[in-house]
């Protein structure tokens, strides 16, 4: 199987900066695409960010300009860079991994979720 773990969560002041990581490990074949995903209380999770395998990048309008999705092929690590952090980015933020395994088969898997709160 595969899993996923996030890191780099936490408390951080309006304005402030955070960066997740997620690293993929387990019985992987190939990491097609990797994104990340935020769920805030009350609120349907939505993309936040995905990249793909070859480097190509889309991100949600809200975080357009202040964060950055990259990833590290050669450690299956995926990273979310988020500068100029406003109180509604606070949210639980969750990597999403599409994932190729040995096997052949080929499927979604997610982290358990990181928690980031903005506020002062």
């Amino acid at each position: 199987q595969v899993q996923l773990v996030e890191s780099g969560g936490g408390l951080v002041q309006p304005g402030g900066s955070l960066r997740l990581s997620c690293a993929a490990s387990g019985s992987i074949f190939r990491i097609n695409a990797m994104g990340w995903y935020r769920q805030a209380p009350g609120k349907q999770r939505e993309l936040v960010a995905v990249i793909t395998s070859g480097g190509s990048s889309n991100y949600a309008d809200s975080v357009k300009g202040r964060f950055t999705i990259s990833r590290d092929n050669a450690k299956n690590t995926v990273y979310l860079q988020m500068n100029s952090l406003k109180p509604e980015d606070t949210a639980v933020y969750y990597c999403n991994g599409d994932v190729t395994i040995v096997a052949g088969l080929r499927r979604a898997y997610w982290g358990q979720g990181t928690q980031v709160t903005v506020s002062s």
